[in-house]
C-alpha cells in the first residue's frame, strides 16, 4: 500500500494531536485528578499510535503505544499523576516533534529509538502497577470490567435482558440457530475497532447480532483489550459463521457454540414484555441499520425494540457530517490571484466606461453590480484564508513553563484573544517574532523572585499576550510587569558603540532611545546583559514584522514593565487605497493609515528645528513633501494651498503633501520582488484600470 499520498494529511493531523497533547498535559499538571483531561490524553496518544502504525513509522508507534499504556493505567486508577511523570511526558512530546520534523523533511522518522524514554515510561508502569490496588478495584474504568467479562467466560458470561431473551426464544421457535461467539484480535493489531467492525460486517452477511459484550459503542471507541463476544441469530451453520469471521485479517481466533433454550433463559410473558419495550434500549444493543431488523413475525416485531439501536450510532451531541475541508494554501493563493486579476479587469472596465463618456445607465448599473460582486468575492476568499492565531500561540504556555525551570524564576503567562483571525501566511510567520518577545520578557524583563519581593511586587511575574482586531488591523501585545527598559543605560551603550553621538543622545526623547533597541548593533549577548537585557533578535523581529507590512513599537516604564505592540494588516493582497498624483505620476496610499485630508494655506506652514510643521487642532504635525522625497517636479504653484494627507503610525502623525487627489479605489498589491528592496518607502505596486502601474507608498516608512 502506497501511503505517500496520505503524508500531508498525516503531518497535519499529527501536528493537531501534538498541540492538543501539549495543552492537555499542561492542564494535567495543574489538575492531576481531572479524568476528562486524562481521557483526552489517552485518546490523542491512541490516535497518534494508529496513524503512525498505518503509515509504517514503527518508532513513533512504539513510543505512543507506551504513552497510551501509561494513561490506560492512570484511567484505571492504578497510577497517580506525579510531577516527574509530567516531565517524562513533555520529553515524549519533544521526541514525537522530532519524529514529525524528520518525516516532514525526508518522509522518514529517523533512527532515534528513544530507548531511555521508553524505559522511563515502563518504569512508571511497573512502579505504579501495585499502587492503590484496593482503590483500583473501586475506581476501575468500565472498559476494564468489560474485558474481564468478555475474556475468561466469553459469550457464556453475557447477561441477557428480557427483551433479548424474548427475541432469542422466538428465533429458536422458528428453528433458527442461536450461537455465541468469542473473537480474539491479534495483540499487534493497530486498529482494533476497524477489525471488530469488519467481523461484525462478515457475520451480518448471514446472521443478525442480538448483543455484543462490550457494547457496540465501547467496541467502536476501542474500549476493549483483545476479546469481544457476540450472541447472534442465524439461518446458516455455526461453521459457516466462524469461517466468515476468521477470514478477517489480524483476527487470531474465533470460538463459538450453539445456545439452547436453557442457555437463553425463559421467555417473558406478553404483559411484562410490553412494559419492557418502554424502557430504554440496553447498552449492549448491536449496531443495526433499519434494513437489518430481526426476521420475526409482525406481532413479535412490534414488541421488539430491535430497530432502535440504529439511533445509538449517532448520539445527539456528535455532528453527523464533518463540514470542513482541508485545502492546500497554494490553491488558496491561486484563487486569491484570480480574484486579484478580476478586480484589475473590473477597474479597467470602470476606467474604459468613464473614458468613453457616453455609456448608458444600464451599463453603469451592471458595472456597479460587478463591483459589489467582486468585493464580496474578495471578502469571501479572505475569510477562507483567515485562521485563528490560536495555532501559533498555543505552544507558548509550554515554552514559558520550560523557561521558568531553566531560569529559576516564577512566572505565569496569561493569554487572551486566541480566536482573533489573521491571514494564514501571516499566522505561519508571526510565531518566531512573538517567541522572541516572550523570551525577552521572561529572561530579561522579569526580575528574580527576591528582587520582586524587595520592590513590593508579587513573587510570580506576569507575562500577558493579548490579541484583538482594531479596524483593518490585528494588534498583538506582549506585556510584562518586570523591570522595564533603562533608557539611560541604552543611551550610554549606543554612544559607546558609535550608533549615536553624545549630542544626538541629548536631543533624543525616551521613545527614540527605546527605538534604538531595534538597531542591529544591539543584537549581541554582551549588550543583553550590560544594558537592560533587551535586544536579542529585536532587529530580526522588526524586519520580519515589516516584511508582513506590519509595525512594532514598545512602551516602557522603568521598574513597572514593558509593552511590545505588533500591528498587522488583516490582508496582504487587496486593500482600499487613496490614489494621489505627484507631478506626472500616480501613487497609492493605504486607506487604513490615513487619518484626515487637509487643505492648508502656505502661510500656515511653520518651521521647528529647521523642519516644516503645521498646527492642526492643538497638534503639531511634521510635513513630508513627497515631491522632494520621490524626486519628482511638483506641478503645484508654491502660492497655492497645500493638499495634505495626514497619516498615522502608532501614536505618531505626519502630513504627506501631494499635488492632487484622484479618489478611493480597491487595489491589488503586487510585490516588486527584490528589485527595490533598498527603497523602504515603496511597499509594492498596483495595476490601474488603464493598464498603468502605480507605486504604493508605505506611510510607516515615510514617518
Amino acid at each position: 500500500m502506497d501511503v505517500s499520498q496520505y503524508l500531508e494529511i498525516f503531518l497535519d493531523e499529527t501536528n493537531e494531536h501534538l498541540q492538543n497533547l501539549n495543552t492537555q498535559i499542561l492542564s494535567l499538571e495543574q489538575d492531576p485528578e481531572n479524568m476528562d483531561t486524562i481521557n483526552e490524553i489517552f485518546r490523542a496518544a491512541h490516535s497518534l499510535k494508529g496513524m503512525a502504525g498505518t503509515m509504517g513509522y514503527k518508532r513513533m508507534q512504539t513510543l505512543t503505544h507506551d504513552m497510551e499504556n501509561v494513561f490506560s493505567e492512570v484511567r484505571n486508577g492504578n497510577i497517580k499523576v506525579k510531577a516527574d511523570m509530567i516531565d517524562v511526558l513533555f520529553q515524549c512530546l519533544d521526541a514525537l516533534e522530532e519524529y514529525n520534523t524528520n518525516i516532514r523533511e525526508s518522509s522518514d522518522e529517523g533512527t532515534n529509538d528513544n530507548g531511555a524514554l521508553i524505559k522511563r515510561l515502563n518504569d512508571i508502569m511497573s512502579g505504579g502497577a501495585g499502587d492503590s490496588a484496593a482503590q483500583a478495584g473501586q475506581e476501575q474504568a468500565p472498559q476494564a470490567k468489560a474485558v474481564e467479562a468478555a475474556a475468561p467466560e466469553g459469550f457464556a458470561g453475557i447477561k441477557l435482558n428480557e427483551s433479548q431473551q424474548s427475541v432469542l426464544n422466538e428465533a429458536l421457535k422458528q428453528g433458527k440457530g442461536v450461537y455465541g461467539l468469542t473473537v480474539k484480535v491479534q495483540e499487534s493489531c493497530i486498529l482494533k475497532a476497524a477489525r471488530a467492525f469488519l467481523v461484525f460486517k462478515a457475520i451480518e452477511d448471514t446472521s443478525e447480532i442480538i448483543v455484543s459484550d462490550p457494547s457496540s459503542q465501547d467496541i467502536e471507541d476501542e474500549k476493549f483489550e483483545q476479546h469481544f463476544s457476540l450472541i447472534i441469530v442465524s439461518e446458516a451453520e455455526l461453521d459457516e459463521v466462524l469461517t466468515a469471521a476468521r477470514a478477517v485479517s489480524e483476527i487470531e481466533d474465533v470460538s463459538g457454540g450453539v445456545l439452547s433454550a436453557e442457555d437463553v433463559g425463559t421467555a417473558v410473558t406478553e404483559e411484562s414484555h410490553a412494559a419492557e419495550t418502554e424502557e430504554p434500549v440496553a447498552e449492549t444493543a448491536p449496531v443495526q441499520t433499519p434494513a437489518e431488523t430481526p426476521a420475526a413475525p409482525p406481532a413479535e416485531a412490534a414488541q421488539t425494540p430491535a430497530p432502535a439501536p440504529a439511533a445509538k450510532k449517532a448520539p445527539v451531541n456528535k455532528p453527523v457530517v464533518n463540514r470542513t475541508v482541508r485545502v492546500d494554501i497554494e490553491k488558496l493563493d491561486t484563487l486569491m490571484n484570480l480574484v486579484s486579476e478580476l478586480i484589475i479587469a473590473k477597474n479597467s472596465l470602470v476606467s474604459a466606461s468613464a473614458m468613453s463618456g457616453n455609456s448608458s445607465q444600464a451599463v453603469n448599473e451592471q458595472i456597479e453590480y460587478l463591483e459589489s460582486v467582486t468585493t464580496s468575492l474578495h471578502e469571501s476568499v479572505m475569510k477562507v484564508r483567515m485562521v485563528p492565531i490560536e495555532s501559533t500561540v498555543n505552544k507558548f504556555p509550554r515554552m514559558v513553563r520550560d523557561l521558568q525551570k531553566k531560569l529559576g524564576k516564577k512566572m505565569e503567562l496569561y493569554m487572551s484573544g486566541e480566536e482573533t483571525e489573521l491571514d494564514r501566511t501571516v499566522v505561519d510567520q508571526i510565531g518566531d517574532p512573538l517567541m522572541h518577545l516572550l523570551r525577552n520578557s521572561a529572561d530579561h524583563g522579569l526580575e528574580s523572585a527576591e528582587v520582586r519581593k524587595e520592590r513590593g511586587k508579587p513573587e510570580v511575574g506576569s507575562i500577558f499576550l493579548d490579541a484583538y482586531q482594531d479596524g483593518n488591523n490585528v494588534v498583538i501585545e506582549v506585556r510584562d510587569d518586570g523591570n522595564g527598559i533603562d533608557t539611560k543605560a541604552v543611551k550610554n551603550k549606543a554612544i559607546e558603540r558609535g550608533v549615536i553621538t553624545p549630542e544626538q543622545g541629548e536631543a533624543m526623547s525616551e521613545k527614540e532611545i527605546i527605538d534604538l533597541l531595534f538597531n542591529a548593533g544591539f543584537s549581541t549577548a554582551k549588550v543583553v546583559s550590560d544594558v537592560s537585557g533587551r535586544g536579542v533578535g529585536l532587529d530580526v523581529v522588526k524586519s520580519m514584522i515589516e516584511s508582513l507590512s506590519g509595525e512594532v513599537e514598545v512602551k516602557s516604564k522603568l521598574g513597572e514593565g514593558s509593552t511590545w505592540t505588533i500591528r498587522l494588516p488583516l490582508t496582504l493582497a487587496i486593500i482600499q487605497a487613496l490614489m494621489v498624483e505627484i507631478g506626472e505620476e500616480k501613487y497609492a496610499i493605504a486607506l487604513g493609515s490615513i487619518q484626515t485630508i487637509e487643505d492648508i494655506l502656505p502661510s500656515d506652514v511653520k518651521l521647528v528645528q529647521a523642519k516644516e510643521v503645521i498646527q492642526l487642532r492643538d497638534l503639531v504635525i511634521p510635513l513630508i513633501r513627497l515631491n522632494e522625497i520621490l524626486d519628482i517636479p511638483s506641478r503645484k504653484d508654491p502660492e497655492e494651498n497645500l493638499v495634505v494627507v495626514v497619516v498615522k503610525k502608532g501614536d505618531k502623525l505626519a502630513g504627506l503633501v501631494v499635488d492632487e487627489l484622484i479618489g478611493q479605489q480597491e487595489i491589488v498589491i503586487k510585490s516588486l520582488g527584490k528589485y527595490i528592496s533598498k527603497c523602504k518607502i515603496i511597499s509594492g505596486a498596483t495595476v490601474l484600470g488603464d493598464g498603468e502601474v502605480a507605486l504604493i507608498l508605505d506611510a510607516n516608512s515615510l514617518i
